[in-house]
């Protein structure tokens, strides 16, 4: 039987890579973090809940790989480099073979990134996954909510709703075939988040955020923090290639209210668009162009001919959700 402290020597133990960045990781009371000489730390928490943020009895890799890349997608919203995280998680036992895959999902998601595992916590109980990540980002050039501009073209990266899909067919809401919820699951379970593109839009863009629990919410908090509007092109949002096949309907309730995407909406200055284009090549990301913000405040939905669209999309919230 592993004990805690085996367990976090075994699977969650490594030497940094960086010591400069990190003079002391796993091991002590306290991790030491150095950020780069004239940089702000962005720091982002997310927690997992077994049953409701991902289904009892998950692929161990896969939940390690999203548990990290939900917070890393918050430090791409904000553009911010990664520097580190810590984890504290609950688990109902100390299996060595769900650990080893777990952290191998973990690991090679921050591997990727460059971010250093400095600490956390762990107990017995129900699976229940913490991770606090800092990051580094000029003074200035942070990616804020409330930094939106009236004439701002609306932007979002990758596709959406795809996730939203798979839960659905998880769920018997609709009918797909083994490979399509194979396909669409795959962004449920392995979201890509999207760190080259946030850095890159740092000091370009002027607002952004991920996309977590549905992009006519999300991009809400943006109108809300900014105090403006905003015109959405409905039909113009980028589905997903597995939701692309199914009917309109179906299309704009998923990719407005989808949840569980993970991509950036942003806003950026029409002046701007190449540099924006530019950017999305060189961080190998397509970005879509779907929107205007308005001076006017409110969300107004439009289809693709310019004609108001009367949708009510609902968000994904933890206390009113079932």
């Amino acid at each position: 039987m592993l004990s805690e402290f085996d367990l976090i020597a075994r699977y969650f133990t490594r030497p940094p890579r960086d010591a400069g960045a990190v003079p002391l990781g796993v091991g002590d009371d306290c991790a030491l973090l150095a950020p780069p000489p004239g940089m702000q730390i962005a720091i982002s928490s997310d927690m997992l809940v077994e049953g409701r943020h991902f289904f009892p009895g998950a692929d161990p890799s896969q939940l390690g790989h999203k548990s990290l890349a939900v917070n890393l997608s918050d430090l791409a919203a904000m553009g911010a480099r990664p520097l580190a995280f810590t984890l504290a998680f609950a688990l109902p036992s100390a299996r060595p073979d769900w650990l080893e895959a777990f952290s191998a999902g973990m690991l090679a998601l921050a591997d990727a990134h460059g971010c250093a595992l400095i600490g956390g916590d762990t107990t017995k109980g129900p699976l229940n996954i913490c991770i606090t990540v800092f990051g580094a980002v000029a003074p200035g050039l942070a990616l804020r909510r409330d930094a939106a501009q009236p004439g701002d073209d609306i932007w979002i990266s990758g596709t959406l709703g795809d996730a939203r899909l798979a839960l659905a067919g998880y769920r018997g809401e609709v009918t797909l075939s083994d490979d399509a919820l194979a396909n669409a699951a795959s962004r449920m379970h392995s979201p890509t988040p999207r760190v080259a593109l946030g850095q890159a839009l740092a000091g370009l863009a002027h607002a952004a955020i991920d996309v977590s629990d549905g992009l006519a919410g999300d991009l809400g908090h943006i109108l809300a923090r900014s105090r403006v509007g905003a015109l959405l092109e409905v039909d113009a949002l980028p589905a997903g290639p597995v939701l692309a096949g199914h009917d309109l309907a179906l299309r704009r309730n998923f990719t407005l209210a989808g949840g569980d995407d993970y991509e950036l909406c942003f806003t950026a200055p029409p002046a701007r668009r190449e540099e924006v284009l530019q950017a999305a090549r060189d961080a190998g990301t397509v970005v879509t162009r779907a929107g205007t913000i308005t001076p006017e405040p409110g969300l107004r939905l439009l289809d693709a001919n310019g004609r108001s669209l009367d949708l009510q999309p609902a968000s994904f919230d933890h206390f009113t959700a079932p």
